[in-house]
C-alpha cells in the first residue's frame, strides 16, 4: 500500500506527463504534418534534428535545457525578464523535459498516420469544392486520428519514465521536481529503502504496460494494420 507520499509522487508524475504531452501536442503534430507532406530542403536534417533526443545521452539533453532557460540562456533570460519566471526547479521545468524526451515517439506515430491517409480521397474531396481547410477538417485528420491519440498515449508513457534529462535540468526536489524514476533513484540511496523502491516500481511498470496497450489498440483500430511500436 501506497503511503501519502508516494501517492503525491504518483500524483505529480501524471501531471507532469500529462501537461508535457498537451503542451507538446501541436509542435508534435505540426511536425508530422511537415515531415509527411512537406517538400522543402533540409527535410532529411530537419528529420534528424526531431529524432535526436532518441540517440543523444538525456544527460547532455538535459544539460543543453539548462543552457537554453538559465537566467543568462535566451529563452530562460527572457522569461525572467518578461515574466519575472523561471523554470528552474520547478515542476514546468520537469514538463518541459519529458515533452522534448517524448516528442520524436509523438511525432513519429503521428506521422505514420498522416502518410496512410489516401490522399485519393482528399482528391475527391477537392474536386467537389471543398477547401483546403475542410479537406483537412473533415477527412485527413478524422481519418489520421487515431494514430494522434496513439502518439499521444506513446508519448505520456515516455514522459512517465523520463529521468536523465530530467534531474540535469531541474534536478531532484521532493514535492516540486521528484516524480516516479527520480523517487526511485532517491530511495535506492537511502539504506532500507528497498521497500519503496519497489512498490513504485510496480506502479511505474503498470502506468507504463496501461499506456503502452492503450497505444497499441488504438493503433489496431485504426484497421490499417499500423504500428507505432
Amino acid at each position: 500500500m501506497l503511503t501519502s507520499a508516494e501517492w503525491g509522487i504518483v500524483a505529480l508524475s501524471l501531471q507532469v506527463g500529462g501537461i508535457a504531452v498537451l503542451a507538446t501536442l501541436p509542435i508534435a503534430f505540426g511536425l508530422a504534418w511537415l515531415l509527411a507532406r512537406g517538400r522543402f530542403p533540409g527535410k532529411i536534417l530537419l528529420d534528424g534534428l526531431v529524432h535526436l533526443p532518441l540517440v543523444v545521452p538525456p544527460v547532455v539533453t538535459g544539460w543543453l535545457l539548462l543552457l537554453t532557460f538559465a537566467p543568462a540562456g535566451p529563452i530562460g533570460g527572457w522569461l525572467e525578464s518578461w515574466f519575472g519566471i523561471s523554470v528552474l526547479f520547478r515542476w514546468t521545468g520537469a514538463a518541459i523535459a519529458a515533452g522534448v524526451m517524448a516528442l520524436p515517439l509523438m511525432v513519429r506515430a503521428m506521422r505514420l498516420s498522416i502518410e496512410a491517409v489516401d490522399r485519393r480521397l482528399e482528391g475527391a474531396a477537392r474536386t467537389l469544392g471543398a477547401s483546403p481547410w475542410r479537406v483537412f477538417r473533415t477527412v485527413t485528420l478524422p481519418l489520421s486520428l487515431p494514430g494522434i491519440l496513439a502518439g499521444l498515449v506513446l508519448g505520456f508513457a515516455r514522459a512517465l519514465g523520463e529521468f536523465g534529462a530530467t534531474i540535469t535540468f531541474v534536478s531532484n526536489v521532493p514535492g516540486e521536481t521528484e516524480t516516479l524514476p527520480l523517487a526511485i533513484y532517491a530511495a535506492l540511496q537511502v539504506p532500507g529503502g528497498e521497500a519503496m523502491v519497489l512498490r513504485l516500481a510496480i506502479i511505474s511498470v503498470l502506468l507504463s504496460l496501461a499506456a503502452l496497450v492503450a497505444s497499441e489498440l488504438i493503433a489496431r483500430r485504426a484497421g490499417r494494420g499500423m504500428h507505432v511500436l
